[in-house]
């Protein structure tokens, strides 16, 4: 069995790292370079960098911020937003990225998936999914959650896999910044379609959460952001509650 991932998020905004509650009402937390230095000293497994205004500002993610945190941290990175095009992906690698995460680009274009996972190798393009429950049915929200689609999330992340995807950050935005725990359902939904690693995000609220969502649904990363920019919990936490229940993690 894979160790699971315990892996801290960066959502930045005009440059500052940035949390809300449902992808709304969003919260200055402080400087990127800062906190991605402070998760390193941590142990994170891997930092997940989302310049979430990007797409609907119609610009490309800051390199130069990307360039900043890549060179405080020796984690992976996976960073996200304003991605359009293989060109994108490319300035996103040479700034300092291990993974690119693909998100409203991916819907408009899937064929850019395809396309960055022939130049760049599958192990390179995340796609990234942002899930909202519409009368029962889990459906792809794009452009940093603001547009709503009917497009079904579960035979999206089937679809985004042929095409190439070597792994899926799935957001349930319903728990997004609740902290009453990862939406379960969903996760195993997607787990029993696809066979690539899974990231979980949004609701983590507490270290069992982190538990359950490696123990129930069997995803192989966990992604939180609040419990960990506002010291409620630390990386060091989360992974002895889980090694205590048996779950191997880095």
């Amino acid at each position: 069995m894979l160790a699971k991932r315990i892996i801290p998020c960066l959502d930045v905004d005009d440059g500052r790292v940035k949390k809300g509650v449902n992808f709304v009402n969003l919260t200055d937390v402080g400087d990127p370079t800062e906190i991605a230095a402070e998760y390193q000293k941590q142990g994170a497994d891997e930092l997940v960098f989302l310049d979430i205004t990007a797409t609907n500002e119609h610009r490309k993610t800051m390199a130069d911020i990307v360039e900043s945190v890549s060179s405080q941290v020796f984690m992976p990175l996976t960073i996200g937003g304003g991605v359009h095009d293989v060109t994108d992906i490319q300035r996103l690698l040479k700034a300092g990225a291990d993974k690119v995460a693909i998100n409203s680009a991916a819907v408009s274009d899937p064929e850019l998936i395809t396309k960055g996972a022939e130049k760049f190798g599958n192990q390179c393009i995340v796609v990234a999914i942002d899930v909202k429950k519409t009368a029962g049915k889990y459906l792809v929200h794009t452009h940093g959650g603001k547009n709503a689609t009917d497009i079904d999330a579960i035979e999206w992340a089937k679809e985004v896999v042929k095409r190439g995807a070597g792994e899926l950050l799935i957001t349930s935005m319903d728990k997004d910044g609740t902290k009453d725990g990862f939406d379960i359902e969903l996760y195993q939904a997607i787990n029993e379609v696809v066979n690539v690693p899974i990231i979980a995000s949004g609701g983590a609220g507490k270290v069992e959460d982190f538990t359950e969502v490696f123990e129930e649904a069997d995803v192989d990363g966990a992604l939180a952001a609040s419990v960990f920019h506002f010291g409620e919990l630390s990386i060091d936490d989360v992974k002895q509650a889980v090694r205590k229940a048996g779950v191997v993690v880095r």
